[in-house]
């Protein structure tokens, strides 16, 4: 497989794990407290931490350097956070779904966010052309 085709495969895949956690967190502490912000935001986070480490060891095959990639990652994060709330947050006032179904609608647009930010600026080579500063 091409490089170019296999890297963004490699990361849906790793992102398909990385997902699984963040929902089945979020799924269970929804049954266990039915609150959506507190949910939604533990979720993200242990499927941050998750991100973080597989997407630059498997996705992207990068050396871990927390000094640098860690405030870019953060951009990130926060980024996808805003993203993942506002979506869930139209998906229950609005449409009348459910978190869930909000959460689930959320998950494409951070994909494709986070793919091209990771790819093209957090692990990015310092130096490198792919590496937006």
């Amino acid at each position: 497989m091409a490089p170019a085709v296999r890297q963004p495969v490699v990361f849906v895949i790793v992102g398909g794990g990385v997902t699984l956690i963040d929902l089945a967190l979020t799924y269970l502490l929804v049954l266990v407290t039915s609150t959506r912000v507190f949910s939604v935001s533990v979720g993200f986070i242990g499927g941050l931490v998750a991100s973080y480490l597989l997407h630059a060891k498997i996705s992207f095959s990068a050396s871990l350097y927390p000094a640098s990639q860690l405030p870019r990652f953060a951009v990130l994060v926060g980024l996808n956070y805003f993203i993942t709330l506002g979506v869930v947050l139209v998906a229950t006032d609005f449409l009348d779904l459910t978190i869930m179904i909000g959460k689930v609608l959320s998950l494409p647009i951070v994909a494709l966010v986070s793919y091209f930010v990771s790819k093209h600026w957090v692990y990015a080579a310092e130096g490198s052309e792919e590496s937006l500063h």
